[in-house]
């Protein structure tokens, strides 16, 4: 919790509701032993999803409550300040990984944050988000509670390469491995930031990734 209470505002008061069902994961350091990287992983069902998970109380996941398999969501995704090395990342897919497997999960998803509550800063990321890898009708999240803001409502992103590389690390991370997101962000001022709701059908990540993720994990 200490790591994750330097990055996230609103965990400085102890844990969530969430945080007692949910699997927590800590990569440290291997010289120090400082936390460089967190996440917790929360195990659900289709018709748990709109009282359970923590995205349920953003987005209406009305449409996915029919997902036929298990799902894991991912939240409280933190990395240490200046704590760069993309094997930090790679430690962390290979942790989530095992638990893919563990649960035989069809579908992660969560709440991918961008710094800030303001939209300006992100709008040509977030049009280059609605434009190229909006979710599929019949799974995607609709508005739920609290302010949005729409991707049909941003101008097109002019330097899609430069929009994409604007993104959060993580986003990046999902994408890569066929990820979709909503077709809105939603302004939490709570965690001080906007977040899109990101989810990764398992079936659906290329198979090299996914060989890669599963070597590691087994090694990792």
């Amino acid at each position: 919790m200490a790591l994750r209470a330097r990055i996230f505002p609103v965990d400085r008061d102890g844990p969530d509701a969430v945080d007692a069902r949910a699997t927590h994961a800590t990569i440290e350091d291997s010289v120090s032993g400082a936390p460089v990287a967190a996440f917790r992983a929360l195990s659900l069902r289709g018709p748990e999803l709109a009282d359970a998970s923590y995205a349920g109380q953003f987005y209406d996941l009305s449409k996915l409550s029919a997902f036929s398999a298990p799902l894991i969501e991912l939240g409280r995704f933190c990395i240490a300040p200046g704590g760069g090395d993309p094997d930090i990342l790679r430690l962390a897919w290979a942790g989530i990984t095992r638990l893919v497997d563990r649960d035989d999960a069809g579908l992660l998803f969560g709440c991918t944050s961008f710094a800030g509550c303001d939209p300006a800063p992100h709008a040509a990321a977030l049009s280059l988000l609605g434009a190229r890898y909006r979710g599929p009708d019949r799974w995607r999240p609709t508005p739920g509670r609290g302010p949005v803001v729409r991707f049909d409502d941003l101008a097109p992103a002019i330097d899609p390469r430069a929009a994409l590389q604007a993104m959060p690390t993580l986003m990046r991370s999902y994408l890569g491995m066929g990820g979709w997101v909503s077709d809105h962000a939603v302004i939490d001022p709570g965690m001080g930031t906007l977040h899109v709701f990101t989810g990764v059908e398992t079936a659906r990540i290329p198979p090299a990734r996914a060989r890669r993720l599963r070597s590691l994990a087994a090694t990792g």
